[in-house]
């Protein structure tokens, strides 16, 4: 939209000979000055219409740089809760080995007693023997997500990096989820695949319009000075200064169809860019609907599971109860702790799996955000 100025200062020595006459050579030397000034008055939108494809690319750039944004703090999310999760796995498995250590402790006591036999012992030191080897295996678990959360997050192999678990892990569970429809109309507007695709869709249809307008008449202010001659000309003898000032209207008549091919393969180009746009939202709609069915069912798994796990305390803690009064053997001892472990395994798991199906919906919508995470 801005005027160009242009300018040109030159010394010259002109000289001029004339052979097989009496004429004395002429010589002149002089400085030269030139300045030119254009401005485009009227072009039909081309201008317009290059710029708004300027302002679409930066918006498609901007919003590829935020979904890469929200795609490295899913990363950083998703292996927090893995680390999380190994992390309260390993707490279980330490609970499970102090129980199966209290078992092992009392038949050893009652062994000595003469109220059990031998072998009653032995299974109890088998259970021990086991929940000692699988607490090594969720510690090792644990070692090894946090590394993987230390590298995600650029820091040194050297930091200690401390997991705290949540003290009420079912705070979320009791939200409701919004209708699928809202989260679908949320990603449609706001995730930022689609918003790129969209913004790349508006600078085809920008680039349509630029080539087209090409081929409309345009209109141009100029204004030049010329100080002894204009350029390429010989010196005058005297000194010159000349100054034009003109309108110029430019209408193309023919360019053997070289704008209706470009004007064409431009238009290729927008249906491109519109396909595209088609097929991220029909990919981004069905993430979405996924995660959604994932979130609903994690959430129900979640609340199961601690049903689970509340049974499986009360029937260990009467077992365990039972047996130290010696109403019950052994093996039903054991039994409960199996149960009980399993039960907590399972809680864990669908714990990891409620964040997990939080975090995709989140991300598949588009809305992976700082506030929205917190």
């Amino acid at each position: 939209y801005l005027p160009t100025l242009s300018g040109s200062v030159s010394r010259i020595n002109d000289e001029i000979r004339y052979p097989d006459t009496s004429i004395a050579p002429a010589t002149i030397n002089r400085n030269t000055a030139t300045a030119a000034l254009n401005w485009r008055i009227l072009d039909f939108g081309g201008r317009a219409a290059n710029r708004l494809a300027a302002e679409n690319l930066l918006t498609a750039a901007l919003a590829s740089h935020d979904a890469t944004l929200q795609k490295t703090l899913a990363s950083v999310i998703e292996s927090y809760f893995d680390a999380v999760t190994a992390r309260a796995l390993a707490v279980a498995r330490i609970q499970n080995e102090e129980i199966a250590g209290n078992t092992l402790a009392s038949a050893k006591r009652r062994e000595e007693k003469g109220a059990i036999s031998r072998s009653d012992t032995l299974q109890a030191t088998t259970a021990h023997a086991r929940a000692i080897l699988e607490k090594s295996r969720a510690e090792s678990a644990y070692e090894k997500a946090l590394s993987v959360l230390g590298n995600i997050i650029g820091i040194s192999g050297a930091t200690r990096i401390t997991i705290m678990l949540p003290e009420n892990p079912d705070e979320k569970a009791g939200e409701k989820l919004d209708a699928l429809n809202i989260w679908l109309e949320d990603a449609r507007k706001k995730h930022p695949a689609i918003i790129a695709a969209r913004a790349q869709l508006n600078a085809a249809r920008n680039k349509t319009e630029s080539a087209d307008s090409e081929g409309w008449p345009s209109l141009d202010f100029s204004g030049n000075y010329y100080q002894n001659g204009r350029p390429g000309q010989s010196l005058t003898p005297s000194k010159v200064h000349e100054t034009s000032l003109g309108v110029v209207l430019t209408i193309p008549l023919f360019e053997g169809f070289s704008r209706t091919y470009k004007v064409q393969g431009a238009q290729a180009q927008a249906e491109q860019k519109q396909a595209e746009l088609a097929n991220t939202e029909h990919q981004v709609a069905m993430e979405v609907i996924k995660a959604y069915a994932d979130a609903k069912a994690a959430r129900k798994n979640l609340r199961a599971s601690n049903d689970l796990l509340n049974a499986a305390q009360d029937a260990q803690s009467v077992s365990q109860h039972k047996y130290d009064r010696r109403a019950a053997d052994i093996l039903e001892v054991l039994n409960t702790q199996s149960a009980l472990a399993d039960a907590r395994q399972e809680r864990i798991r669908c714990l990891a799996e409620w964040n997990s199906a939080r975090l995709r919906l989140l991300a598949s919508a588009g809305l992976l955000g700082r506030a929205a995470v917190e």
